[in-house]
C-alpha cells in the first residue's frame, strides 16, 4: 500500500511551513524522512494521517485521498507522534486493548493482537505495571505497540527510538526492519546512523521545501566528493599541501588528515609525491565513503 504526496503546501498564521512538497513511499521499504527542526516533517506526517489538512495539494494512500476519506485512511495507518501521548493511569494491556477498540477490532482479535505487539515490543514482562510507572524507554515501546496494535498497512514513526538505551535501540531497530518487509513505513529521526542502518530511500526537506529524494546509496554518491585519509608518523605542515587538489581539510589528530576531494585517484598521486619530497614515513592512505550526515549538512546548512 503506497503513499503519494502531491504538491503539499501548508501555512500557519501566514507563515509557509510546507511549500509544494511531493514524494512517494512504497511497500517493503523504510523511507527515511529527514530535515532540521522546523523543516515541516511533523506537519507532513500529520497531513498524511489526517490530523491536519493541507492548504493545497494531496496526500494519497493507494490512490485514495486522505482529505476526502480520512476515516477510512486512519484505520490503515499506525502513527507514533514525537511526543507520544499515553493514558498513564492505565495498565499496558488495558491501554492497548482500549486503542484496539477505537479501531473497532473484535474482542478476541484485539486480545490476540495485544499479546503479539507486547511480545514484539518487549513489553510482556512489564504487563502488570501502570504506564505512568514505566521508564521513558518503556513508554516509547508502549507508543510503538499502540501504532501496531490494529495491524496497519502503513506505519509512520516520528523519533521512535527517543529515550531507548543501546540494547533497546538494537531490538527496536530490528523490529522496525522486520515489520517493514510487508508494510509501508516512514521513519523520521535525527539519528543519521539509524537512517543508514534502516532506510532504503531518503527524503530530505528544509524550510518547507523538498531538497532531496533518492535511494540512500544514490544520495551519498550524489555529492561527487570523496574523503582521502592520510596518516604519517610526522605532523604535516599546511604549506606542504599547497596546490594539492582537495577542497577541505580536517586534522583528525597529529599526523592524520582527512581531505575532501572530487578526484581521489589524482589526490593520492599528489600525496605520494608530497611524502617523497619531504621524506615522510607513511602509516596509511585510504578512501572513506561520504556519510549521510555530511550529505544532510550540505543540503540543509543554508
Amino acid at each position: 500500500m503506497s503513499i503519494e504526496i502531491q504538491q503539499l503546501s501548508k501555512s500557519y498564521g501566514g507563515q509557509l511551513v510546507l511549500d509544494n512538497v511531493s514524494f512517494q513511499a512504497n511497500p517493503g521499504q523504510v523511507l527515511g524522512f529527514l530535515g532540521p527542526n522546523g523543516a515541516g516533517k511533523s506537519t507532513t506526517m500529520k497531513i498524511i494521517t489526517g490530523f491536519l489538512q493541507a492548504d493545497s495539494g494531496e496526500a494519497l494512500v493507494n490512490g485514495i485521498s486522505v482529505k476526502k476519506h480520512s476515516r477510512i485512511i486512519s484505520k490503515l495507518i499506525g502513527y507514533l507522534p514525537e511526543h507520544n501521548p499515553l493514558y498513564e493511569e492505565m495498565y499496558i494491556p488495558e491501554f492497548l486493548s482500549f486503542i484496539g477498540g477505537l479501531y473497532q477490532m473484535k474482542r478476541n482479535v484485539r486480545n490476540e493482537r495485544v499479546k503479539i505487539v507486547m511480545e514484539q515490543c518487549g513489553l510482556s514482562q512489564e504487563r502488570h505495571k501502570r504506564i505512568g510507572n514505566l521508564s521513558k524507554g518503556y513508554k516509547q515501546r508502549v507508543g510503538l505497540a499502540k501504532s501496531l496494535v490494529h495491524d496497519p498497512e502503513i506505519i509512520i514513526l516520528d523519533e521512535p527510538t527517543t529515550g531507548l538505551d543501546p540494547n533497546q535501540l538494537v531490538e527496536i531497530r530490528h523490529l522496525i526492519k522486520e515489520i517493514s518487509k510487508n508494510k509501508t513505513l516512514i521513519l523520521s529521526t535525527h539519528i543519521m546512523q539509524e537512517v543508514e542502518i534502516l532506510c532504503d530511500k531518503v527524503v530530505i526537506i528544509n524550510k518547507g521545501k523538498l531538497v532531496a529524494q533518492d535511494s540512500l546509496q544514490n544520495l551519498k554518491a550524489s555529492t561527487g566528493k570523496s574523503i582521502v585519509l592520510l596518516e604519517t608518523e610526522e605532523t604535516i605542515k599546511d604549506n606542504w599541501l599547497t596546490g594539492l587538489s582537495f577542497s577541505a581539510l580536517d586534522r583528525k589528530r597529529p599526523g592524520l588528515l582527512a581531505l575532501t576531494c572530487k578526484d581521489p585517484k589524482k589526490l593520492r598521486i599528489e600525496l605520494f609525491e608530497m611524502i617523497q619530497k619531504h621524506n615522510l614515513n607513511l602509516v596509511s592512505i585510504s578512501q572513506e565513503e561520504i556519510n549521510l550526515e555530511s550529505v544532510f549538512y550540505s543540503l540543509t546548512k543554508s
